[in-house]
């Protein structure tokens, strides 16, 4: 994945805007940063995770992922080594950033359960109109 994938992903989330924090790129809903582009350097990324998706991040992708150093890390900030990403844990690692930050009124906007939450079981109603025996 390149930044330009990193920032076009970003940038689809629901009133998702990119601004500048300390030098480089962020990304923010609600005026909040869920994710940043060029820290260290123009190969990495950021999402702000919680620390149970930082640790299931790191463990299904640990070249991708790895925890940012100190306290910001061991809060979850996570950092994204950009040539090992690939689309699918981008973004669903954008989107569950994108979740920890933004209002809740914006969060009805993703239809689908948080990543965090198991999904809730189908149960199948019989057909069988008759009485068991």
């Amino acid at each position: 994945m390149t930044p330009d994938d990193f920032r076009r992903f970003a940038l689809a989330l629901p009133e998702a805007v990119e601004q500048e924090h300390m030098g480089h790129p962020d990304f923010r809903v609600g005026g909040r940063i869920f994710a940043s582009l060029g820290a260290p350097d123009a190969g990495h990324g950021m999402l702000k995770l919680t620390p149970q998706q930082q640790a299931r991040a790191v463990a299904g992708h640990p070249r991708m992922f790895a925890p940012i150093a100190g306290g910001w890390g061991r809060n979850g900030a996570t950092a994204v080594v950009l040539r090992h990403a690939t689309r699918r844990a981008l973004q669903d690692g954008l989107l569950a950033a994108w979740r920890n930050t933004a209002p809740p009124r914006l969060l009805l906007a993703i239809e689908s359960p948080r990543d965090d939450e198991p999904p809730a079981p189908q149960r199948q109603r019989s057909r069988r109109r008759t009485p068991r025996r």
